[in-house]
């Protein structure tokens, strides 16, 4: 007799939890679930929708929700421009913010980012210098005289010092988090996971771009 009211009760109690799982991931509050960047930062085309994803090669959380970022970056529409932005708050970090935009200089970045996050994270490897990082790329392909030009450029260094005003701006206390359009910052504390966060993203696209459907209506 227990167990059929036990069981009775779980059933009954199943649609109110469904409708409370539903409405804790589709009812986004601003400064409960995310945080308003005032002011806002420009963007580098206001016809589409900026995502910037603040990481760190050698934070556990960000190799993590790498697999996640990159399975999720496929369903995006052409109105959406993705972009990494390394984390820069030490020196170490900001030899790995030179070492990613090195690769992005040298077109092998979508190769060599997952080897980068593994080196660090699986592999044990500090990439504490720009020998240590320049073995991992001749090892992996690259010739020792493109990655000393590239990683040693101005180019490679204007773009490690904007990534280091745009996480100050955005007042980025973490990694990873994630930044829409200039107007939104999500971290994995307010949002409670990983795939939260990237749920968040998806609303928080959906608000910009309803919104730049309203403005072009009435231009």
């Amino acid at each position: 007799m227990l167990k059929r009211v036990i069981a009775l009760a779980l059933l009954l109690l199943a649609p109110l939890a469904a409708l409370a799982q539903d409405t804790e991931t589709t009812s986004w509050e601003e400064g409960t679930h995310y945080d308003l960047i005032v002011p806002a930062l420009r963007t580098a085309n206001p016809e589409q929708v900026e995502v910037v994803e603040f990481f760190w090669y050698g934070c556990g959380h960000c190799y993590t929700f790498d697999p996640l970022i990159s399975r999720w970056k496929e369903t995006l529409a052409d109105d959406v421009d993705f972009k990494g932005s390394p984390a820069v708050w030490n020196q170490p970090m900001e030899l790995h913010a030179s070492m990613y935009y090195t690769a992005d200089v040298l077109g092998v970045l979508d190769s060599l980012h997952t080897v980068m996050f593994q080196a660090m994270n699986v592999d044990g490897k500090r990439l504490g210098s720009e020998d240590e990082i320049r073995k991992l790329f001749t090892s992996n392909g690259v010739s020792g005289e493109d990655f000393d030009k590239a990683f040693s450029s101005f180019g490679v260094s204007s773009q490690v010092r904007q990534a280091n005003s745009r996480a100050r701006a955005a007042k980025i206390t973490g990694t990873p988090e994630m930044m829409v359009n200039g107007k939104y910052r999500i971290s994995i504390r307010k949002a409670g996971s990983q795939a939260n966060m990237l749920k968040l993203a998806d609303f928080l696209i959906e608000k910009e771009r309803a919104g730049q459907g309203a403005t072009a209506s009435t231009d």
